[in-house]
């Protein structure tokens, strides 16, 4: 019964093993340290330094430890990176998760859940975005997910492998405990980007375009906190166990914040002003996108706990005090 995490040293992956660990679940984490930390995970957890797109290591790993469900983090993330890069995302993550759906198949694993994205959608269309939307993705990072979820419903139809597509939207926040949370140098996350300016890591915060169709001209995006996230797929994992249809999910609050609501809250719950520059645009960034989530609530036990902006910015404050302290106390 154990489960395979791979990315598992990443954000969202590292607080899915800390939700395993807590119920009880034998883990083990496949994670090449590209963007992951080792100290992120729980020292009791088996790990496996690699590639998924290393086929004979993925097999090795899921015979010897007996895995019979996969959740699949380990991907490139960077929108504006893909547009630079389009060849390095669909080889790391188009070509890497076919691979390791063909090891899957070859060991007998049951379930698969896939971490995919609100970057299917493209500019979105109507909102709130329904599961059922078109999926015309204006981004790279965008095609190389849509990709898989192509992929995994093949699979699914020829091997019979059952599985859960989650498409996230914006995640935010860390572990309230924190034992995790968003560590990578150099992350383009708003929310990390703007708690990190309040505490002075950065000199400034951009905002890029104030002249989008949005009441405040500023992006919005639905923000779903790190830890409801990884309860959502907990919630999958049952409904697979539970013989559940395969099955895509939105995962969000089914509301937005605009990127101005969300610099308003971290000065508020920081108690700080920090300098904030307007620039241009970026390639690949639609204006809008809040999910339709009345599908996962009808079908997956799942409740958020954490459905508040302020919450998610308090919890990322404190993860970046808490990294600061750590990077203190490796120099000394």
């Amino acid at each position: 019964m154990t489960v395979l995490v791979t990315g598992g040293a990443g954000y969202i992956g590292s607080h899915m093993v800390h939700a395993l660990v807590d119920a009880g679940e034998p883990v083990v984490v496949l994670d090449n340290l590209s963007t992951g930390f080792r100290f992120l995970l729980p020292s009791s957890v088996s790990f496996v330094n690699g590639s998924t797109g290393d086929r004979e290591l993925v097999v090795k790993t899921l015979h010897q430890h007996r895995v019979t469900a996969i959740i699949h983090f380990a991907a490139s993330i960077v929108v504006p990176d893909s547009m630079r890069d389009p060849l390095g995302y669909y080889r790391n993550n188009t070509m890497n998760t076919c691979t390791l759906l063909d090891a899957a198949v070859e060991a007998g694993v049951k379930h698969f859940i896939f971490s995919s994205t609100a970057a299917v959608y493209g500019n979105g269309g109507d909102e709130p975005v329904r599961e059922s939307a078109p999926t015309p993705p204006i981004s790279p990072y965008g095609s190389s997910k849509l990709m898989s979820e192509i992929m995994l419903h093949d699979v699914g139809r020829a091997f019979g492998l059952r599985f859960v597509i989650l498409r996230y939207f914006n995640v935010a926040g860390a572990d309230p405990k924190l034992r995790t949370g968003q560590s990578t140098a150099g992350a383009t996350h708003l929310i990390k980007v703007a708690c990190e300016t309040a505490l002075g890591r950065r000199p400034k915060l951009e905002i890029y375009g104030t002249d989008y169709p949005t009441p405040d001209g500023t992006c919005v995006r639905d923000y779903i906190h790190v830890s409801d996230l990884a309860r959502a797929h907990s919630a999958a994992l049952a409904h697979l166990r539970r013989d559940g249809a395969s099955a895509t999910f939105n995962c969000g609050y089914g509301r937005g914040a605009s990127v101005i609501e969300v610099i308003e809250a971290v000065r508020r719950v920081s108690g700080r002003e920090f300098r904030v520059e307007i620039t241009g645009r970026r390639p690949g960034d639609p204006a809008s996108l809040v999910a339709d989530v009345a599908r996962i609530h009808a079908t997956l036990d799942w409740q958020p706990q954490f459905d508040d902006l302020d919450t998610i910015v308090t919890h990322a404050l404190a993860w970046e005090r808490r990294l600061s302290g750590r990077r203190e106390g490796a120099v000394g």
